[in-house]
């Protein structure tokens, strides 16, 4: 094995193993609101963001990057991924991270039906076989629910959207992070002066365990990002396609395991209907990429 490869898939590891052990952190700070959690993620995670642009002196990116179309897309997809976060911090103190952790499961095929919507891109029958089982198992949830399962809805096209809005403007996941954030800095900064001073503030002052641990906030939410743009530039898609299910796996067991919330018999019918969903999609796309492989040798030979 190469360095290269290695250091790929130590990081792609790192990367979704960290996201996907966040609501542990969360769970520490469960005492406060999701709306203060979000703002202190967006507070810490500029400079986090800063830090990092700096060491990797890729300053001048940053500058191109500040055009009016691409800071266009970039508040869209600020405002999709302040969504996603808001939500998923959400679930965490209500104790509904199973089905976040469902939401992330879907993501991968919601992915595939924005790109058919807004990109044009043609899905193969097994991917609208994957989609239709994965339907089913939503709609099963949403029979034992006596409602639709809106987080898990939420969180898999805010981040299928945002995903989307990204692959438009195409802009190195660093350098779209840290203008997402000074873009939402500002309201963050404005919302947390303003809480602070009401009777719900809880940060300053309200204990050494609290006033560090929030500002692990903006790590907490860069050091994965940064891991996974190290690990996309040196894996194959297919690779990192597999890895991407380690993290709602680990937080659908954080949330069963650790965290005890109910899983019972038709919760189990819905996750088996997602999971199959899934092996259906993996495997149709790993066979697709061996068949692009395999045609792209013989083109040579064919001329």
């Amino acid at each position: 094995m190469s360095s290269e490869l290695r250091l790929g898939l130590l990081s792609g590891f790192g990367a979704y193993l960290l996201w996907g052990g966040l609501p542990l952190y969360f769970r520490l700070l469960d005492h406060i609101g999701p709306v203060e959690m979000l703002a202190h993620r967006i507070l810490w995670g500029l400079p986090t963001a800063l830090l990092f642009i700096t060491a990797a002196r890729r300053w001048k990116d940053l500058r191109a990057a500040l055009t009016p179309r691409r800071l266009g897309y970039l508040s869209i997809s600020s405002a999709l991924i302040a969504t996603n976060w808001l939500v998923y911090i959400w679930a965490v103190s209500a104790e509904r991270v199973t089905e976040a952790s469902l939401g992330y499961f879907i993501n991968p095929l919601v992915s595939v039906l924005i790109g058919m919507v807004f990109f044009s891109e043609t899905l193969r029958r097994a991917q609208w076989i994957a989609i239709a089982i994965a339907a089913c198992g939503v709609g099963v949830l949403t029979w034992e629910l006596g409602r639709l399962p809106w987080v898990s809805l939420v969180l898999c096209f805010s981040f299928a959207t945002y995903g989307a809005v990204r692959k438009t403007i195409n802009v190195d996941s660093r350098i779209g992070f840290a203008v997402e954030t000074a873009l939402l800095f500002p309201v963050a900064l404005v919302w947390l002066s303003w809480f602070q001073q009401t009777d719900g503030g809880g940060w300053l002052g309200d204990g050494i365990w609290l006033d560090w641990l929030l500002p692990l906030a903006g790590p907490i939410t860069a050091v994965p990002l940064i891991l996974f743009a190290l690990a996309a530039k040196r894996l194959k898609l297919a690779t990192i396609g597999m890895m991407q299910y380690l993290t709602p796996t680990l937080q659908f067991l954080i949330a069963v395991l650790i965290f005890r919330e109910p899983f019972g018999p038709v919760d189990a019918v819905a996750f088996g209907l997602i999971w199959t969903a899934l092996a259906v999609f993996t495997i149709d796309s790993l066979m697709g990429e061996r068949k692009a492989r395999r045609l792209a040798r013989a083109a040579p030979v064919a001329e």
